[in-house]
């Protein structure tokens, strides 16, 4: 599962840092700009708890297959692109099709206890990460360094042989992890019963205050992921390459947190600790960013917020799944997602906005100040909804 995620985010990473530069090739405005990068979790949302419920019906593997395949198809409908109107259908269409994240973290979840929850979330995380240091790296270097002579149409091509790579491992090594006991009874369950338990998890306080806090995370952090590369450009003059390399160090740098750290901080602090020390990152490095003149301090800023957000992501989808039911998990755990999907939706869209209408910086001091927010919510009310590391 681990690789296959990595090499289908490989291909997403790629058109990462191509976006913004192909939707201004069209002259798009910087608030369209950031719209074409929300459009597709904007359709994720929509999709991505029917993803989550049909692979508790049918099993994580069928939906990982259909998934991918109609990935691969989108991208090659980005390749194709003629105009904006182009851009906007073929990532709503990658983000109808974004079943498989919902299903490999529900795998995930089929596949460990309360013991490594956190653990494999977090490994599910560093293949985000990996395909992030290389995707971004590729999507550069096949678009190359001058913004007159951008390439678009390569980097969508290798997206979409990178998912047909995940496509073609998911058909030939991956095994079921839902038991066939499992989907059995969700199959003699009727869909009354179902809806009814999917609805008592999702009542539950701990269940909604995590979707909220998982929203609000990834809504600050997608709005400096949609407005970086203007940013830089403005700032610092750079293009596409620039901001591929420097996207793939990052990635790096979450890899390596999610891959060799979260299960250590996991063990010592349990995921109330670690959800409030990401917080305080994220808060800290979103208010140093518009600050940093030169890029050592860029760095040194970008570094703090990514340790943030990949600390408290695996602490939120740990905590959730282990709030829900063995039958319903993949239903929850897509709902979660949406959550997600919804916030890099809205996220690039109020960060466009601000970043258009009001300054270049903006987008990181209103999401440092929310971010702010929310820690003082975490260390009030936290220990009313996430069990505590000795529990």
């Amino acid at each position: 599962m681990f690789f296959i995620v990595f090499v289908n985010l490989v291909g997403f990473g790629i058109v990462i840092p191509l976006l913004p530069f192909y939707a201004e090739h069209y002259d798009a405005s910087p608030d369209q700009v950031t719209l074409v990068m929300a459009v597709y979790s904007l359709a994720q949302f929509a999709t991505a708890p029917i993803w989550g419920r049909l692979s508790d019906r049918f099993g994580r593997r069928p939906i990982l297959i259909v998934s991918l395949a109609g990935t691969l198809v989108a991208y090659l409908w980005l390749a194709f692109a003629a105009n904006l109107t182009d851009l906007f259908l073929a990532r709503t269409a990658a983000g109808l099709m974004a079943g498989s994240i919902s299903a490999a973290f529900a795998y995930v979840a089929d596949v460990t206890d309360e013991t490594n929850r956190a653990k494999g979330m977090g490994l599910i995380g560093a293949a985000f990460g990996l395909g992030f240091i290389a995707g971004p790296a590729i999507g550069g270097i096949l678009a190359g360094a001058d913004l007159a002579t951008t390439n678009f149409q390569l980097p969508a091509y290798a997206a979409a042989a990178f998912s047909g790579a995940a496509l073609i491992m998911t058909l030939a090594i991956l095994k079921e992890s839902l038991s066939g006991e499992a989907r059995q009874r969700m199959a003699s369950q009727s869909r009354d019963a179902h809806r009814q338990a999917f609805r008592r998890t999702v009542n539950a306080k701990s269940v909604r205050v995590m979707i909220i806090l998982t929203f609000l995370a990834v809504f600050v952090f997608a709005g400096l992921e949609a407005t970086f590369a203007m940013w830089t450009e403005r700032k610092f003059g750079w293009g596409v390459l620039q901001n591929g390399y420097v996207f793939a160090f990052l990635g790096l740098i979450s890899a390596l947190i999610q891959g060799g750290l979260v299960g250590r901080l996991s063990r010592r602090f349990g995921e109330l600790g670690m959800i409030r020390q990401g917080f305080v990152a994220l808060a800290v490095g979103l208010a140093l960013l518009p600050a940093a003149s030169n890029l050592p301090l860029m760095i040194g800023a970008l570094i703090i917020v990514t340790y943030g957000f990949s600390v408290v992501t695996p602490a939120l989808n740990s905590a959730l799944s282990l709030s829900a039911p063995k039958d319903v998990q993949g239903g929850v755990l897509g709902l979660g997602r949406s959550a997600s999907t919804l916030a890099r939706a809205a996220g690039p869209a109020g960060a466009g906005y601000l970043f258009a209408y009001i300054g270049k910086d903006w987008p990181f001091l209103v999401g440092a100040a929310i971010i702010a927010v929310v820690l003082a919510f975490t260390l009030v009310k936290g220990s009313d909804w996430v069990r505590r590391p000795d529990a």
